[in-house]
Parts: structure tokens; sequence; C-alpha cells
């Protein structure tokens, strides 16, 4: 550790600097030489050092965005070269360099302050061995090496010997304890970190390589954490552990209000503002705006969370438009599952219900009407005709009579051994 940390030396300074800029203000409210002062200024470090990497995670998460759109894609090379993970593998490259999209950028905010930790290992290991380094001078040094954090010194480690930890004015029972707790604290904020980007913030219908990159990192992270861990300074873990629960903080703030489309969080996230938007009847900031414009936008490529946000306030008499605002309007159609829009169902009318004195008013008016025009069934026309009024189209059409050859030889024809005249009934087809 202490050779990586060297190669980190050029931003020794520049790091000694700023936690001794944050020691000259918290020391006038805690003291110089305690640990709060000490701890503090590191914590603030932490805090700087992640709202300059800001930029740098906006482009983390819209990368991620990326990798989502990708997953259709993603999808049909799996279900091509199911049987060949190399040729699976060429080819989820290829694309990856086609669309400009990189599967390790979520590595990026811990690749950046990488050299910020190694430089303030640096640093707290100079502590340790009471050597001066960057802009700490020897009565800084003094000072820093009297600090101690719930006991523990702030260039303790858990693996240090009693002698080197009674040098520094404290128990090994004390250094232990303390960094032990730090250890698993640090390891259990990382591992919910990753755990809530697995569970919550990802499209489950598709399985990538980058979802079993991420799933195995949850796993291997807080375990490297947990062995580095015992050979890190108590400021170390003060700085790792500030990270971690930023980080833990910041990806919370995403998930709840910029989920990845297709997550159970987007879910979770649409039913929220369905609630809101059906209540206030509009969107009322630029973020639900935003998403209610990307939804639009899709068209039938909506997933099911998406369709169903749209059929909700279709359903209420909302329409939302292409520019992210919600509007009053007829609730015609819904979508169905592929997207495609579908007539609502009208409602069915009931009839009126008529009082018993209704009834009876209606039954004497119709027995009144009925007396006084008895011969009114009389007086109608008929509607059926008899044979003899048939009109001629309506006769079956017979065939001109034509004089029957006399059978030579004296034979009887079929007329005359008894067969009936006139046309004959087809015969059914059954009976063919």
């Amino acid at each position: 550790m202490d050779t990586i940390a060297s190669l980190f030396s050029f931003i020794t300074t520049p790091v000694s600097w700023v936690i001794v800029q944050f020691h000259s203000v918290y020391g006038k409210v805690f003291g110089p030489d305690t640990g709060w002062a000490w701890g503090l200024s590191i914590v603030s470090l932490v805090i700087l050092i992640r709202i300059c990497l800001i930029p740098l995670f906006v482009k983390q998460i819209k990368a991620t965005r990326a990798m989502q759109t990708l997953q259709p894609e993603m999808k049909k090379i799996q279900e091509r070269y199911k049987n060949d993970k190399q040729r699976q593998s060429e080819e989820m490259m290829k694309l990856y360099k086609e669309s400009g999209t990189n599967p390790l950028s979520s590595c990026l905010p811990i690749l950046a302050q990488s050299p910020f930790f190694f430089a303030l290992y640096h640093v707290l290991n100079g502590i340790a061995t009471g050597s001066t380094i960057g802009v700490i001078n020897d009565s800084l040094l003094a000072s820093a090496r009297k600090a101690h954090i719930f006991g523990a010194p702030l260039a303790a480690k858990f693996t240090d010997g009693s002698s080197k930890v009674e040098a520094l004015g404290a128990t090994l029972t004390d250094v232990r304890v303390v960094t032990a707790i730090m250890i698993v604290m640090m390891s259990a904020s990382q591992f919910y970190t990753q755990r809530q980007l697995m569970t919550k913030n990802v499209d489950t219908t598709v399985k990538t390589p980058f979802m079993q990159q991420q799933k195995m990192l949850m796993y291997v992270f807080p375990v490297m954490f947990a062995i580095f861990g015992i050979n890190f300074p108590v400021g170390v873990l003060v700085y790792w552990l500030t990270t971690n629960v930023w980080t833990m903080g910041q990806q919370m703030y995403v998930i709840h209000n910029n989920p990845t489309p297709g997550s159970k969080a987007q879910a979770s996230y649409l039913e929220r503002l369905t609630k809101h938007v059906t209540h206030h009847e509009k969107t009322r900031s630029r973020g639900e705006k935003a998403i209610v414009k990307a939804i639009v936008s899709k068209g039938r490529d909506r997933n099911e969370f998406e369709r169903k946000f749209i059929n909700s306030l279709t359903k209420v008499g909302l329409v939302a438009q292409p520019d992210g605002t919600v509007v009053k309007g007829e609730s015609t159609a819904v979508e169905s599952e592929d997207g495609t829009p579908t007539p609502a169902a009208p409602r069915r009318q009931q009839p009126k219900r008529q009082t018993k004195a209704q009834r009876q008013s209606a039954a004497a008016k119709a027995a009144d009407d009925s007396a006084e025009h008895p011969d009114d069934d009389a007086d109608e026309p008929k509607t059926s005709l008899t044979k003899s009024d048939e009109p001629e189209d309506a006769k079956p059409a017979t065939a001109a009579k034509k004089p029957t050859p006399k059978p030579a030889g004296g034979t009887r024809s079929k007329a005359q051994s008894g067969q009936r005249k006139g046309p004959q009934r087809p015969k059914s087809p059954s009976k063919k």
C-alpha cells in the first residue's frame, strides 16, 4: 500500500493543504488537537472532492441511460448467439463501440477519486511515522498525533502492535474496536449501495454481461474493503466511510427521482407521479415534465409501467402532451399490452326505474286507448299475401310446357304411370 501511495505523491501537497485549511477553521471551534477538528477536516475533504466529481457523476448517469437504450439490441444478440458465447461477447463489444457507450462507466467516480485516496493515505502514514509531509509542519504533526477519534489515534491501524499504539497515546483494545466497527460500516454501506442498484434500478427483463458484472461487484467490493480495511489508518477509514455514505445517499436520490426505465424503481415512481398528477391535474416541476415528455415521445416503445401510467391518466380524463404537460381531455381510448390504442368500453346506461303509481297510470292509459279505438287492428293492412295474390316474380319459375312425344311401342310414360306432373321437388343433397 505504501508503494502505491508513493506513486501519487505529486498530489500529496494539495491534499495536505486542503486538510490544513479545514483544520484551521474547525480548530477554532473544537480545539486544534481534538479528533473532531481533524476528523471533520477529512470529512470536509471528501465532500469537496465529491462536489467536484458531480459533472463526472452526471456523465455516468447518461452513460447508464445509454446502456439501457441498448437493451433490446443486446437481447437480440443474446437470442441469436445463445449457443456461441465468444461470438456473443464480440457482438456486444461491437455494439458498445458503435453506440459510443462503455459498460465500465459506473466505475468512473471510484477511479477519479483514487488519487486523492492514496494521497490522503500517504499523508496519514507520514503522521503515524512522525515525518512531515506536504504542508504539514512539525507543530501540525504533533497536533495530529494527539488527535483521537472515539479513543483511537488518527494514524493508528488495526494491525498495529501494542507498542506503536501506546506511543500514540491509546490502548490496543480501543484501536481494534473502533477500526473493526468502521470497517464493518464501510463494507455494509458499499454492499447496500450496490444492492439497491441491482434490485431497484435495473431493467430485469434483459440479462446482459453488464448486469452480471454489477452483480459480481456487489459481492467483490465489500470483501475487498474488509480485507484492505485492516491496513488503513483510522483517518483513511473516516475518508472511505464518508465517501460510501455520500455515494449511497446520492444514488438513493437518483433512484427516487430519475429511475431506470423498466425497473422496479420506475414502477414506484410512476405510481407516485400518477397520484400527484391526478390530484393537481397538471405537472408541477421541471423534472415531472421531463419524465412525461420522455414517456410520450416513446409511442409504441413504452414498457408496461409507462403504458399503465398513460392509461391511468386517460381513465380520469387527462391527456399527456408532447411537451410534458397534462391537460383535460376525453377518456376515449387506452393502450393495450402491445402499445396499440384500444377504445374504452362505454358505460352501460341503466334504465330509469318507474314507481308503482307510474306503472299503473301507464297501464290504465293503454287500456283507455284500446277501448276508444277497438277497430284499429281491423283497419291495418294485411301484410301476408295469399297464394293467389303473390306477385309474378315471387312465383316459382316453371319451364314452358312442351308437347311430350308419345312413346313408341305403346309403352307408358312416367306421367301415365302415376307420377305427379309439374315441377319436381329438388332432391335433398343427402340423398344424392
